[in-house]
């Protein structure tokens, strides 16, 4: 039986986006090693919200078609492209690409299917819409947040009010040299 992972860094004020936009953390080797290569050390597959799909999709796909991308000199590109993914979207028809799989509006539904189908655990990126719906259902077996030393003062948040109560037991903490830590919670009772 799969286990869900949302997987996702945030500033210390809560928020994922600047109001001007995305803001990838600091990058470092030690942050490659306990982040990005944690998880996708054990990702077995991957869930996106549209934007984020579409946005991961043209930076790692050009791997494996333009040697002189950024994405190609990253050791786990092929891992990346690799893994199965389910992409929630109202607006995408057709096939994805990038082996994606379109997902319908029933968010619970479908990852209770995905986690009776996949032995393994399946990590969220995100993006926040689909970050609240998993949240708001009650899906989440494991957060796992990278909080970066950054206010951003503004922005688009990841947790948004009115979401469920929900009982969190702390698993691991791991500081970076980038002045990150991330931050594993378990969800308690399961």
């Amino acid at each position: 039986m799969g286990k869900l992972v949302l997987s996702m860094f945030v500033s210390l004020d809560g928020y994922i986006e600047k109001v001007s936009g995305f803001a990838p953390p600091q990058w470092s080797d030690d942050l490659a090693e306990h982040w990005s290569g944690h998880a996708l050390g054990r990702a077995k597959h991957l869930v996106y919200g549209r934007r984020n799909f579409l946005f991961n999709k043209a930076f790692w796909s050009a791997a494996d078609t333009d040697p002189e991308s950024p994405a190609a000199s990253i050791s786990y590109a092929g891992t990346m492209n690799g893994l199965p993914k389910t992409v929630f979207s109202t607006t995408l028809t057709g096939d994805p690409g990038w082996n994606g799989k379109l997902a319908g509006g029933d968010v619970a539904r479908t990852i209770t299917d995905l986690k009776q189908s996949v032995e393994g655990e399946i990590f969220s990126f995100g993006g926040a819409g689909i970050a609240n719906s998993l949240v708001r259902y009650d899906l989440v077996d494991e957060y796992r947040l990278m909080i970066t030393p950054n206010l951003f003062g503004d922005g688009k948040r990841l947790f948004e009010p009115g979401g469920p109560e929900i009982n969190l037991e702390l698993i691991e903490a791991q500081p970076l040299d980038t002045g990150a830590v991330i931050l594993r919670y378990a969800r308690v009772g399961r």
